[in-house]
């Protein structure tokens, strides 16, 4: 079976949203060494609406980036209630019905791993619907100050378990959690 793993820039202080606001002075080899082999590992990317409309609009322009020469090509599925099914950007189709059931119908079928990329609702979504396998933290020694965090208040109470823990020579902590029942 297919694993669905998401990984999320994040500050100290927790918030995952516009990461390009606080990671770029801590960016460093290590860090890019992880996101490649998470890159590697993936031939299948989920998307939320707001991810999708961002980024059609930019990785396409910037398929020189290694980044954007690994997204652009790739099998992407969408999640939306408000988008059409005609998408424009390459290998792009907008997930019919419940979201959760299509990921799990996709870890059934054969192929590498499922990332969700950016998307902080899906990430949420899947996550609380006992979907996603493995969620990577990649957290910067800054402090955002301000933007969306990926845990709310009133979140359910979950348990997870560390699957894997490093700190890189700029202080990213890359931390991933797996399922506690898996």
């Amino acid at each position: 079976m297919r694993k669905v793993t998401a990984g999320l820039f994040t500050s100290v202080d927790g918030v995952v949203q516009d990461p390009y606001e606080f990671q770029y002075d801590s960016f460093d080899d290590e860090l890019g060494a992880a996101m490649t082999a998470w890159m590697a590992a993936t031939d299948t990317v989920l998307l939320g609406r707001n991810s999708y409309l961002e980024w059609s609009e930019w990785w396409p322009a910037h398929a020189d980036d290694p980044f954007g020469q690994w997204i652009n090509p790739i099998e992407k599925h969408v999640a939306s209630t408000t988008l059409g099914d005609d998408l424009a950007w390459e290998n792009s189709t907008r997930i019919p019905g419940d979201v959760p059931a299509f990921v799990r119908e996709l870890q059934r079928r054969d192929g590498a791993d499922i990332a969700v990329c950016g998307s902080v609702t899906l990430v949420r979504s899947l996550l609380f619907a006992g979907v996603l396998d493995e969620l990577q933290l990649m957290v910067h020694p800054a402090i955002a100050g301000h933007g969306r965090k990926l845990f709310e208040p009133t979140d359910p109470p979950t348990r997870l378990r560390l699957v894997a823990n490093a700190v890189t020579s700029k202080g990213n902590v890359l931390s991933t959690y797996g399922r506690f029942d898996a």
